[in-house]
């Protein structure tokens, strides 16, 4: 979490595809900034905003359904939640699934810290024919509800006031009570907790989750118990057990769960016999087991047909201003030294510009299309039955879609997986997946020279090796895939103001993260050329470049500094023989066109990549990435170059 500043600190915590993250941006706007938990990899969102002249930091946590997560990062969020406590909790709640909802809001009751519920998507519950009772809920509940519906920016301005009202009051959420034999339970459990025992929140909270969370939260706290208290926790569990013929946590879960839906019967009513709208009948299509796939299909196929329509044309209307002044860079400095560094930085700065943001723009703006109408979550369902073939499951499909822009942010969107098993294995997928930069190549090398027809082909190979990997990579894991849990949430108008700011952090995280990368390996390969170092690594790759792959050995330096940026080679690919890329034919056979666009598609992931695999997953990984990747390249190339001959 950010450094515990001097303002008050409030907390935005709710369940997955609720519109929490919605609601934070639309207060804290481009002001917000991303950051690591100490000493993790997983990313919060946290900004200082001004309000009615009040100054707050607002903390946008990862969605959990409850206050004991199995997701690595929900407990690493929910760990600095109990150890910083807020000065108040915004709990925003999905009201067109209030009954469900209601009982997080339940948990966060519990903490007893202040707190006020965001009752978000209540246009979505009218038109489910769910009517609320605002204020008899707030009664129930015990803390101020406030209607919002974040999308269209409405009850904002109410829930800032009740927010700072409640902050000023400094008024705690009250203590809701369970059956009678549940709370004696609790507090003969209660009542033994020493002074000196690491409480959580209050007292009653610690032995709510001592019972029902076990070793799943509290590994820790547990291993402090000393026998007596460990004796009476036994002993309350097999209670309740002998009670309810249930386990203890199934008991704590169902008392929460027959309150929350007791509150939503109590504080809602339901129309009958609504006709089914349309969304629902677009739903029930969009999902049908036969015309959903057919409809997936066509969604990706005008996803990459809009994006390349986009980005084609910018790439050729960027590209000719930096050729020109390149060009005019070499008459004005000479062949010496600083032309060489500062035709580097410029190819760096130029290739970001030129080749990069033209696709990855576009891509990220209508991957967050899909993904606030609810489409991704459909895709991914869709896509599980598949996925399971090669050991994963559907909510892998999001980062490898998002792979085909970018495999930097693909190998970060790896975090919505739960199990680190996923993780390794979707981010050791990712890197084969045709990245902008590598479909520069593909476009400009197979379907200029050879033909659409052919880079199709090419597309249709790529993701069958994908499914092969996937298969033998699985096969080193003994644990399985754990399963999709997936909720879909409800078709819905996406507000283009927030698709922009979606657009807007991500293309901010690239630029920090990447562009910095790719431009310093720019100047590096620019010192490399002018010492001539191209011309030692050209005879050090000749037996793999002449004589296992069949291609000129001029072209072995072009496939070491792919390494830094993968559009490196095709622009290295025209220097190094002396021809334009349009010219190549002239040079080089088509078989030879084939075998290096094969070669440098699978071989080792760029620099970027490499780095954030590092960073994410971890350095094992990030080098088994580099090995494999490699290694597929030579093989498949070798295997390809052979068909060919034949």
């Amino acid at each position: 979490m950010a450094k515990k500043s001097n303002f008050p600190d409030i907390i935005f915590i709710g369940q997955p595809n609720c519109g929490k993250s919605t609601l934070f941006n639309a207060i804290a706007g481009l002001k917000a900034k991303t950051s690591n938990f100490p000493g993790t990899t997983v990313q919060h969102t946290h900004s200082e905003v001004n309000i009615k002249g009040e100054v707050v930091n607002i903390i946008d946590l990862p969605g959990t359904y409850s206050l004991n997560p199995s997701d690595p990062a929900e407990k690493v969020a929910l760990t600095h939640l109990f150890l910083e406590k807020p000065d108040l909790i915004i709990n925003v709640v999905d009201a067109s699934v209030l009954g469900r909802s209601l009982e997080l809001t339940l948990e966060l009751i519990e903490l007893e810290y202040p707190m006020i519920v965001a009752l978000n998507m209540v246009d979505l519950a009218e038109r489910k024919g769910v009517e609320i009772d605002i204020e008899k809920l707030a009664r129930t509940l015990g803390v101020p509800v406030v209607p919002t519906i974040a999308s269209h920016g409405r009850g904002i301005k109410e829930m800032l006031d009740a927010a700072l009202g409640t902050l000023e009051e400094g008024r705690s959420a009250a203590r809701i009570k369970w059956s009678r034999d549940v709370e004696e339970k609790i507090e003969e459990l209660e009542k033994q907790l020493p002074e000196s025992f690491p409480i959580v929140a209050n007292k009653r909270f610690t032995a709510v989750k001592m019972i029902e969370a076990g070793k799943l939260l509290f590994d820790k706290m547990l291993k402090d118990i000393n026998p007596p208290l460990k004796m009476v926790l036994d002993k309350v569990r097999n209670d309740l057990q002998t009670m309810h013929n249930a386990p203890a946590y199934e008991v704590i879960a169902a008392e929460r769960h027959h309150l929350a839906l007791k509150n939503f019967e109590e504080c809602c009513s339901v129309r009958r016999g609504k006709r089914i709208g349309f969304l629902e009948k677009v739903d029930s299509i969009i999902m049908h087991r036969l015309l959903g796939y057919l409809i997936l299909l066509a969604v990706f196929l005008g996803f990459f047909f809009i994006i390349f329509k986009i980005g084609g044309p910018l790439e050729e209307l960027l590209s000719g201003p930096l050729e020109n002044l390149r060009h005019s860079l070499s008459i004005g400095l000479g062949e010496g030294v600083i032309y060489h560094l500062a035709d580097g930085l410029l190819q760096g700065i130029g290739g970001g510009v030129a080749i990069v943001l033209p696709y990855f723009i576009p891509l990220l703006f209508l991957m967050s299309f899909l993904e606030d109408v609810g489409y991704l979550a459909r895709a991914g369902f869709l896509m599980d039955t598949f996925m399971h073939k090669i050991g994963l499951h559907g909510k892998s499909v999001s980062p490898f879609i998002l792979g085909f822009g970018c495999n930097v942010p693909a190998v970060v969107s790896t975090r919505i997986l739960e199990s680190r098993r996923d993780r390794i294995i979707t981010s050791l997928l990712i890197p084969f997946i045709p990245c902008s930069a590598r479909t520069t190549i593909i476009l400009a090398l197979v379907a200029f020279h050879l033909g659409p027809l052919w880079a199709l082909g090419f597309y249709v190979f790529n993701i069958l090796l994908l499914a092969v990997l996937g298969r033998v990579i699985t096969f080193f894991f003994k644990i399985p895939s754990p399963g999709l849990i997936l909720e879909i949430p409800s078709l819905k108008m996406p507000s283009l103001k927030n698709m922009m700011k979606k657009t807007y952090f991500q293309l901010k995280s690239f630029i920090n993260f990447a562009w910095p990368i790719l431009i310093a390996g720019s100047v590096v390969l620019g010192l490399f050329q002018y010492l001539n170092f191209d011309r030692f690594i050209n005879i050090i790759l000749s037996p793999l470049v002449e004589k296992g792959l069949g291609l000129p050995r001029e072209l072995g330096v072009t496939l070491v500094f792919g390494f830094l940026r993968k559009e490196l080679s095709l622009i290295m690919m025209s220097d190094a023989l002396g021809v334009s890329i349009q010219s190549l034919m002239t040079m080089i056979s088509k078989e030879q066109i084939i075998v290096f666009t094969v070669f440098v598609s699978f071989f080792i992931p760029c620099l970027s990549t490499v780095a954030i695999l590092w960073k994410e997953i971890g350095r094992k990984v990030a080098f088994i990435s580099m090995a494999l990747n490699t290694g597929v390249a030579v093989i498949v190339s070798l295997l390809v170059r052979l068909i060919l001959r034949k």
